[in-house]
């Protein structure tokens, strides 16, 4: 995601001594600055079978290491291999994929379960933060919340932790704090069914899996248990995952229900009270907020991307929607994310609109791939 971190990118590859010789093309005019990409293992496989696991390194046109990750997506072999690297607009990088122990990675993505804060799931890369709230906080009426929260962050270090730690999380140690207000809306880009204008929340999620840690993505699961929609019986699991250098994260979520009919589903985000700028691109499906100022907190942008041309969108009293429709058993995915003017890299609201705007033109246009 990043921009954009889940493309898939050309590559041409050969055995030759016991490595791979890998390009990869831009084809827009959009700079991937620190873009995560991801190439198929069984294409490397192919032309390099004898590779070790433990024992590679990808190296750029100066012999100098690129950043990578094997992602397992939850099974027992490699799936993929994740580089970050800058590709500038019509031009291609070429790699190589070489033995050697390679340096280790800086840790950019890192998340887990909090089960001494009432059952949070919390994540984070080198820009921002996010937690979802589990089911010991239903025991807690006064802070119950339902949608994804989102934590100020001003420093590219792993904060979670630290930030648990203190328990001091809506305090501004220097690296940002948690100032953000869900409440029962689905906060900062959350989805759920709707029906006749009737969100129907799921509670808290119940159940977590992780099934890739870092250090360029950061993927978990989150299921939750039936509940009633409209008379319907319907369970949804969620699939999030957070890349290095991404504002935005990619959202799978997977609704099960008895039928054939179609699920209409909404995208929201919190409104404040008092006036925010907004963005609602029906055409392209971005939805952007910039908030207003919260005092010494700064501003949170927050902003949504569902590829969908039949989607809808308004503004309701609470929230900002996208209503849309998924399928039994088939996965709709969306983008959620957000930025912090404190963190001064993305300070404006324009500056935050044109964020959302270029991340969609890269997934349109994607790294293209080629295997040789």
């Amino acid at each position: 995601m990043c921009a954009c971190a889940t493309l898939p990118f050309v590559l041409s590859a050969q055995t030759k001594n016991g490595k791979a010789i890998v390009s990869i093309q831009n084809t827009s005019k959009i700079k991937r600055t620190g873009a995560v990409t991801a190439i198929s293992w069984k294409s490397i496989l192919s032309k390099f079978p004898g590779i070790d696991t433990g024992n590679f390194k990808v190296l750029n046109a100066a012999s100098k290491e690129v950043p990578f990750q094997l992602i397992y997506k939850g099974e027992d072999d490699p799936q993929q291999l994740l580089v970050q690297l800058d590709v500038a607009p019509n031009a291609a990088v070429k790699l190589s994929i070489v033995p050697g122990k390679a340096a280790k990675a800086v840790q950019k993505t890192f998340g887990r379960y909090v089960p001494e804060r009432k059952d949070d799931f919390a994540w984070e890369n080198d820009k921002v933060a996010f937690r979802m709230y589990g089911k010991a906080l239903e025991a807690t009426p006064k802070e119950m919340a339902y949608g994804v929260d989102i934590w100020g962050k001003r420093t590219t270090r792993m904060i979670l932790n630290e930030r648990y730690k203190r328990g001091e999380y809506h305090v501004d140690h220097g690296d940002g704090n948690d100032y953000y207000h869900v409440g029962l809306t689905l906060g900062g880009g959350d989805i759920a069914p709707v029906v006749k204008d009737k969100i129907y929340y799921p509670m808290n999620y119940r159940n977590w899996k992780i099934l890739d840690q870092g250090p360029l993505r950061f993927t978990f699961q989150l299921s939750y248990d039936n509940w009633d929609v409209d008379g319907k019986s319907v369970k949804v699991t969620k699939t999030i995952s957070l890349d290095a250098g991404s504002h935005l994260n990619k959202v799978e979520a997977n609704y099960e229900y008895a039928g054939t009919e179609d699920l209409p589903v909404v995208v929201g985000i919190i409104k404040r009270a008092e006036p925010g700028k907004l963005l609602l691109d029906e055409q392209q499906g971005i939805m952007g907020y910039w908030e207003p100022q919260h005092g010494a907190d700064g501003i949170t942008g927050v902003g949504t991307i569902v590829a969908d041309p039949k989607l809808k969108m308004k503004v309701s009293n609470e929230q900002l929607l996208t209503q849309t429709s998924t399928k039994n058993g088939t996965a709709i995915v969306y983008y959620n994310g957000t930025a912090w003017n404190k963190a001064q890299e993305i300070t404006t609201a324009a500056a935050w609109f044109d964020y959302l705007n270029n991340f969609k033109q890269a997934l349109e246009q994607p790294l293209k791939v080629t295997v040789q």
